[in-house]
């Protein structure tokens, strides 16, 4: 079957060729199963909250003590629509494209191909970068906030979603002293932050550090008595390498009290909506939290295909569609995305703001 690019399943499949941009937060703790992946334009999380209580002794001629089932959460929601679009002229046919050598002899049909196969990449970078945002956003404040908007300058809607029903969420730590001025200080709250992991049967890996933050740490009072081998005390070391993540610097790994850390400097950067470049997490904050503690799920994306009389419902990550306006000799690609983060536990994460001045 030649290939049809107005055809909508076709156009996935091209999608599915485009190696995507590595991305830190998303990749490393919300990746994406064949189970989130939904038919319904909801999603369905739900979780356990670990318990430790131990069962109780039983005394003679007892035959047994019931104990109650842990507490069982389950939530709906209906993930926010990202659809970034391109349009696509007979302006756009009669001129070089970038990267297209001069004079290449390309037909208006060959470069009007070789302009979607760019536009489905860059637009699929443009969700990527979103995603990413709502994952950063969701471990530093267990939720995220968004606006919903019918044009570039248009606000018409606003996403509050939250992770937890209490009035504060659990997975903020204050620093005990208020910044960390010496490894010390930092020691002592990096192991309470992981051990409120541990007490809910959690696990402890990463240690993320703002710019800022790990900077201030590499200087800090204490630090280099505690990597001296000759101390006979394991602690770990710093070993700086730039890691397959942009922006991202794995400094290396450090035991606090017992808990080995990956330690991470997150210097990635975003283009926010006002046109100002910000940094994905805060220079001066920390977290703690593990691989895989979250998971991105997507709700199904309904459509009319070009030729179909009939509403489509797909479920992919990302739903390409073309739409060709034929009295105006306009084509526009259209590439719409439903994701949604969420943790796979209740807290799987403790965040700290502004741990250095």
């Amino acid at each position: 079957m030649p290939f049809d690019i107005h055809n909508s399943y076709q156009l996935l499949s091209l999608m599915e060729e485009i190696t995507p941009v590595p991305s830190f937060f998303k990749d490393r703790y919300f990746p994406t199963g064949a189970g989130d992946l939904f038919t319904t334009d909801y999603v369905l999380t739900e979780y356990m909250e670990a318990g430790r209580k131990m069962a109780a002794f039983v005394a003679p001629r007892v035959g047994d003590i019931p104990v109650e089932r842990g507490s069982y959460e389950i939530n709906m929601y209906h993930p926010p629509k990202i659809a970034p679009s391109r349009v696509l002229t007979i302006d756009d046919l009669a001129k070089k494209g970038f990267g297209e050598a001069p004079f290449a002899g390309l037909t208006p049909e060959q470069r009007a191909a070789r302009i979607v196969l760019q536009d489905l990449t860059d637009l699929e970078r443009r969700i990527r970068f979103r995603e990413e945002w709502m994952a950063a956003q969701t471990i530093i404040s267990n939720g995220f906030q968004a606006s919903a908007y019918a044009d570039e300058d248009t606000a018409v809607d606003s996403y509050d979603l939250k992770f937890y029903n209490e009035q504060t969420s659990g997975h903020v730590y204050t620093v005990s002293g208020g910044t960390w001025s010496t490894f010390a200080d930092m020691e002592a709250d990096v192991f309470a932050m992981c051990s409120g992991l541990a007490d809910h049967g959690l696990p402890a890996q990463d240690l993320l550090l703002g710019g800022d933050a790990a900077s201030a740490m590499l200087s800090f009072t204490g630090i280099a008595e505690r990597l001296n081998k000759t101390s006979g005390i394991i602690t770990g070391e710093i070993n700086q390498k730039l890691s397959q993540f942009p922006g991202v610097i794995w400094m290396g790994q450090l035991n606090f009290g017992g808990f080995v850390l990956d330690v991470w400097n997150v210097l990635e950067t975003y283009k926010a909506d006002n046109g100002t470049t910000t940094a994905y997490f805060p220079a001066k904050s920390a977290a703690v939290t593990a691989p895989g503690a979250g998971h991105m799920l997507y709700g199904a994306v309904s459509q009319i295909n070009r030729g179909a009389e009939n509403f489509s419902t797909i479920a992919a990550t990302r739903v390409p569609k073309l739409v060709v306006d034929d009295d105006n000799d306009v084509r526009k690609l259209r590439v719409t995305s439903r994701p949604l983060p969420m943790p796979k536990n209740k807290n799987p994460w403790r965040y700290a703001a502004n741990v250095v001045a």
